[in-house]
Order: structure tokens, then C-alpha cells, then sequence
């Protein structure tokens, strides 16, 4: 969930949203500001490498500006048939940008977002050096 931003704005545009952070005033910040709105925001305080995402539930899942890559599988799983991943995070070429990330633990090297959804279906993709250098994917899960 992060700083919320984009359970906040799913869950302000009608879709149901689940919303997830190791951090629990992350979701109980994100929650009380939707219940504010009258709105619900089904949230989960999770380690999601100790505790995955159950198996095909998702139709989205968004993730910006974060970095696992031992969730990856996971994420993959946890998308229902047909289901969409929107990912977007630094990569390499952010370093030379002075700013941000600039462990290898929190860069995407060239293509390596692409090959991470092997066997979707790419519906975007790009890799971008302004504002920031980051990879960004669509990708649809097959149906079956």
C-alpha cells in the first residue's frame, strides 16, 4: 500500500480494494481515511514473504516504486485469470540521475521487469530515463 495513494484512489473510483503494507499505520491510516469518505478499504498488515497473496483472487494489482523480487512469483499467482499487473519501479539507469535507489536490491536491470512476466500478455511496456528512470508494464495473466 505504501503511502496508499493508489488504494485510495481505486477504492474512490468504485472498484473493491484490498490493500496491503508491513506497516500498520499504513493500513490503518489508508482505512480510517476511506471510512472518513464512507468508503471501505478491505486491508491486510502482512510481511507478504511470510504471508503470500492467496492464489488467483486479483484482477488488479498495481505496485509502483517497490522492489522484491522474491514476490514476483507470488504476484504472478496471486492474479486472476485474466487478471492485470500494473508495475512500475526504478531501475539501473537511476543512478546516474543522482537521486533515489542506488542499491542493486532496489534496481530493475534493462528488460528484467519484461522477462519477470514471462508468459503474459505484455499490454505496455516501457523503460524511461526522465523524470525517472524506471520500467513500466501492463501485463494481462492468461485466462486459463
Amino acid at each position: 500500500m505504501g503511502r496508499g495513494r493508489h488504494a485510495l484512489a481505486l477504492a474512490r473510483a468504485g472498484f473493491k480494494t484490498f490493500g496491503v503494507d508491513s506497516r500498520l499505520d499504513a493500513v490503518r491510516d489508508a482505512v480510517r481515511t476511506l471510512a472518513g469518505e464512507g468508503l471501505a478499504l478491505r486491508a491486510w498488515c502482512a510481511d507478504l514473504t511470510q504471508m503470500p497473496l492467496p492464489p488467483a483472487r486479483f484482477d488488479l494489482i498495481v505496485v509502483t516504486r517497490y522492489l522484491q523480487r522474491d514476490l514476483f512469483p507470488s504476484l504472478r499467482e496471486a492474479l486472476a485469470p485474466a487478471g492485470v499487473i500494473l508495475y512500475e519501479t526504478f531501475t539501473v539507469a537511476q543512478r546516474a540521475l543522482g537521486r533515489g535507489p542506488t542499491s542493486p536490491d532496489h534496481l530493475l536491470e534493462p528488460g528484467e521487469l519484461r522477462n519477470r512476466f514471462d508468459g503474459f500478455e505484455v499490454l505496455f511496456y516501457e523503460e524511461t530515463t526522465e523524470p525517472d528512470a524506471v520500467a513500466r508494464i501492463a501485463a494481462r495473466r492468461g485466462s486459463a
